[in-house]
């Protein structure tokens, strides 16, 4: 395995189909029970989950898949009329792989030569940060592994190559794609996009900086 740094210019083909599916279906486990779901929290006025979908949806992708559980009819709210295909995953509860594999399992998302995995707690993410990544593929010709980055610490998105999918779909719990990609002997390019790489929304404390206020926050 290597690690890879991108530069621009380097050539690639254009004609690379990558789809983002984004991951909306947790429990936020981690935030105080007397805060709500931290997706239906507001950033810029706007919900967290719809601003991630709308960052999606500028950039470079083919497509853009959501996977709900958790308090799906409210997610779906706040993705309605955005062109996103969305999917339940009714076992939701088991922990983030079995969204990833929900994603993955939903037609045609594997036809993709890349899956972007974009987390739905990540604010600080931009259309142009997806665009780095996807472009990043592109110049593998859809055959590495490409990790978002800041200051030399790998965060989040990824992008899973084809050569994964099979793979991917074995996973169990609570965890991501983060072990089966160190463990493959696929080429990792890493890709520095700032700080919002490794910003995402876990406690009230988290929301209290990044986010607007708590009031109007949609509590359980």
């Amino acid at each position: 395995m290597s690690n890879e740094q991108v530069f621009p210019g380097r050539p690639g083909r254009s004609d690379i189909s990558v789809g983002i599916v984004i991951l909306a279906a947790g429990r936020s486990t981690r935030m105080s029970t007397d805060i709500g779901h931290k997706l239906l929290a507001t950033f810029g006025g706007v919900p967290l989950v719809r601003r991630v979908a709308l960052q999606a949806i500028e950039s470079r992708a083919k497509h853009v898949y959501a996977v709900t559980g958790f308090r799906h009819e409210e997610i779906g709210d706040c993705l309605a009329g955005l062109e996103i295909t969305l999917t339940f995953n009714p076992e939701f509860a088991s922990g983030m792989a079995s969204s990833l594999v929900a994603g993955l399992k939903f037609p045609g998302v594997m036809d993709h030569d890349g899956i972007l995995i974009l987390l739905a707690d990540m604010p600080a993410i931009t259309a142009l940060d997806l665009d780095q990544l996807i472009m990043a593929f592109e110049t593998s010709n859809g055959s590495a592994v490409v990790r978002a980055s800041h200051a030399g610490t790998p965060g989040n998105p990824v992008v899973l190559p084809g050569a994964l999918y099979r793979q991917a779909l074995l996973l169990r719990g609570d965890r991501g794609a983060k072990g089966l990609i160190e463990s493959s002997d696929l080429d990792i390019m890493e890709v520095e996009i700032g700080e919002g790489a490794t910003i995402d929304i876990d406690t009230k404390e988290d929301l209290q900086k990044h986010g607007d206020t708590l009031d109007g926050y949609n509590a359980v």
